[in-house]
């Protein structure tokens, strides 16, 4: 697996910033008025390079780091490509006029082959790539796949969640009384899946399981969720019976925390009643303060903190969390890391246009046969 974030793009030291309570949101400059300048770019792809520019290095940069982690040729016949993003670089270049375009160019660039399945989902493309993934592999429609998502920062999205209201005027605050707005990001992230006998039998040293996905939709409105959370403990619960677990079985949850009140308060409900019966509830843990909301790449940025935080048994703070809103009743930690027990991650993520995919994740103990 590989990521490419605000605080950069090595797997390990960028953990452990986030286990620091580090945050690469800093103020970005806009030649138009906005709601908040702050933002969270990535380094070495320059922010005045065209927005397709940096949709492309930034997809074939780490798609091919993925690709060397899990010791795979870009070129093997076998590697479908399945790449997800919200809108890219279409809103701000008239020429970007395909929602596919970017990720056949990339993925060619990195020398993939195969013509990659393009996921446009809204801010759970990330991880209804990953979902889209693990069927093809279970459906026997492939037998290896690289997936996750890429989206950059543009003038576009930025007005536009000025505009919409969901952009924070001072901060992002996941699950913090104070919260009150997202603030945007950039950033990609690709895992390599396959089935676990290929695995073995090729020697890899897998970085976890995926052990069940689903999704759901609210079908409620174009931006805001259902605010009884009934559809996020519905996804929950569907990928929870596809991996043959229960809630007690979950010790750490990765949240989409956006800092929007009403996302927030739809978690947060929904975390409660899903993990109510449990005598030792989750750990939950979000990380769009230090990324931003990178849109199209959150779910598969999310799903490498998942798999981190099973990897070391720690969960990092969330940035700017003092006062955790009390309808969500788990153990979340702020300023400084909190331990996890052994079990199950799952991360969850929601969309506009009523999106909700939950991932099931195991750290890379679980892996070995």
């Amino acid at each position: 697996m590989a990521w490419t974030t605000a605080l950069g793009s090595a797997l390990d030291p960028v953990w452990e910033l986030l286990l620091d309570d580090a945050s690469g949101i800093t103020d970005v400059v806009s030649p138009l008025p906005l709601r908040n300048a702050d933002a969270a770019v990535v380094p070495g792809v320059p922010l005045d390079s065209p927005a397709s520019h940096r949709q492309h290095e930034l997809t074939r940069t780490t798609l091919s780091r993925a690709l060397a982690d899990a010791g795979i040729e870009p070129d093997d016949p076998a590697l479908v490509p399945v790449l997800g993003t919200s809108y890219g670089a279409h809103l701000d270049q008239a020429e970007t006029a395909s929602l596919s375009q970017w990720s056949a160019a990339a993925a060619g660039d990195a020398g993939l082959t195969a013509e990659p399945v393009t996921v446009t989902t809204a801010c759970s493309a990330g991880s209804d790539a990953i979902l889209t993934g693990l069927a093809l592999l279970q459906e026997g429609a492939a037998e290896l796949c690289v997936c996750g998502g890429a989206d950059v920062l543009t003038l576009g999205k930025r007005l536009g969640h000025s505009r919409l209201g969901t952009m924070s005027p001072d901060g992002l605050r996941a699950f913090d009384t104070r919260h009150n707005g997202t603030v945007l990001g950039e950033g990609a992230a690709f895992l390599v899946l396959e089935p676990a006998a290929r695995a073995r039998a090729r020697g890899a040293r897998p970085r976890g399981v995926l052990a069940g996905a689903a999704s759901s939709n609210d079908a409620a409105s174009a931006v805001a969720p259902d605010p009884s959370g009934a559809n996020v403990v519905l996804a929950v619960e569907r990928a929870l019976r596809t991996a043959h677990i229960t809630p007690a079985d979950v010790s750490v949850v990765n949240a989409h925390g956006s800092g929007t009140p009403v996302n927030d308060d739809v978690e947060a409900r929904a975390y409660a009643r899903l993990f109510a019966e449990v005598p030792s509830p989750p750990v939950v843990f979000a990380t769009k303060g230090a990324f931003g909301h990178t849109l199209g790449a959150t779910g598969a940025i999310e799903a490498v903190a998942v798999l981190q935080a099973l990897a070391t048994s720690m969960a990092p703070p969330v940035h700017g969390l003092r006062e955790p809103i009390p309808q969500l009743g788990l153990p979340v930690p702020a300023r400084q890391p909190m331990k996890i027990d052994q079990g199950y991650g799952i991360s969850v993520t929601l969309g506009f246009g009523g999106f909700n995919t939950c991932l099931v994740l195991q750290g890379p103990g679980s892996a070995t046969p």
